[in-house]
């Protein structure tokens, strides 16, 4: 048997952060607006016939072989987790060889490792025929990106991967509900730019400090995360109404919000391409993600966007193509 998967990664508009259980369940009306964008993680699934178990990372660069399941899961560490988790959780009975890859850049904050995990759930659910909805893949892959980060994940990277397209994710006791944004992607591919500044981070870290902070009664981080909230309504409304002057302005705010929660979300690269691309005609901009590096998103005039990815590259941020991915996971 051979199966195939590949997954959009994703870039966050606003409410970033509040999709970690339970911050979202102390701001009324949380909500988090993000995209798809055509940079994908892809898998490709071999059964064999014996139990050996190859993983192979091409991306990374990285292999691992175990003679059976029975003795990957009795390994004390992986070269390559996210792959190893995933096969301990579904536990196929027969031997396989999986390779996957990813164009996201590494740390670069746009969920390449959210999407790898929903792209390689998919191909074991379907292996082993366990039949799993998508919304419990999700949540075995928010589950499993715990197991492997050790500290608290949020639920909004694996949507994009899911559906694809322009969503907003409501947030609350009743669980999420998600929703597809009525944005053109052209429109949007037209006012957007994406910048890796070549600087990883770690998303873990970052949103765990703020999430210590917010559950320790922090009431400034519980202010500022009211008004990501607030921002993030905002956003989903500008977009439904396709007001781009206002989404620009809500990104500017959602920006100056998160830096009074977590000062190390930025950098001075990135804090010199905010200013630079502002002059150059930008609307906006933010972090991808937690931040403390990675990816950066601007949102552009269609007239400007040429010039303001001329500055990126002068700056030596890379300028990454991508456009909206309109659809989601896809197995052959």
């Amino acid at each position: 048997m051979r199966i195939t998967a590949k997954a959009p990664c994703r870039v966050d508009l606003a409410g970033g952060t509040l999709d970690i259980w339970p911050l979202y369940l102390f701001h009324a009306n949380a909500v988090t607006v993000n995209f798809a964008v055509d940079r994908y993680t892809s898998c490709v699934l071999e059964t064999r016939v014996d139990a050996r178990i190859i993983l192979r990372s091409r991306d990374l660069n990285r292999e691992e072989i175990f003679e059976s399941v029975e003795s990957l899961r009795a390994a004390k560490r992986y070269q390559l987790p996210l792959l190893a988790w995933l096969v301990r959780h579904f536990s196929p009975d027969t031997g396989f060889e999986l390779c996957t890859d990813s164009e996201a850049p590494a740390g670069a904050g746009i969920s390449g490792s959210s999407a790898l995990i929903i792209a390689v759930a998919a191909a074991l659910n379907r292996l082993t025929k366990s039949g799993h909805s998508i919304e419990k893949l999700r949540e075995i892959a928010q589950n499993v990106e715990a197991q492997i980060i050790r500290v608290p994940t949020g639920a909004q990277d694996y949507y994009p991967a899911m559906y694809g397209g322009v969503s907003a994710l409501a947030l609350g006791p009743a669980g999420i509900r998600r929703s597809m944004l009525p944005v053109e992607p052209e429109e949007l591919n037209a006012r957007f730019v994406l910048a890796y500044t070549g600087e990883p981070r770690n998303s873990g870290i970052n949103n765990w400090e703020v999430m210590k902070a917010h559950i320790d009664g922090d009431r400034a981080v519980h202010r500022n995360f009211d008004h990501i909230a607030t921002i993030a309504n905002g956003m989903r409304c500008a977009l439904e109404r396709s007001d781009w002057d206002d989404a620009g302005r809500l990104l500017r705010e959602e920006w100056s919000h998160r830096r009074k929660n977590a000062p190390g979300i930025s950098t001075p690269l990135i804090d010199r391409l905010v200013d630079i691309t502002r002059r150059s005609g930008a609307q906006g901009a933010k972090v991808c993600g937690a931040g403390g590096g990675g990816c950066v998103l601007f949102l552009v005039d269609p007239s400007a966007k040429d010039k303001v990815a001329a500055a990126i590259v002068k700056e030596g941020a890379t300028v990454l193509p991508a456009r909206v991915a309109e659809r989601g996971v896809k197995l052959n």
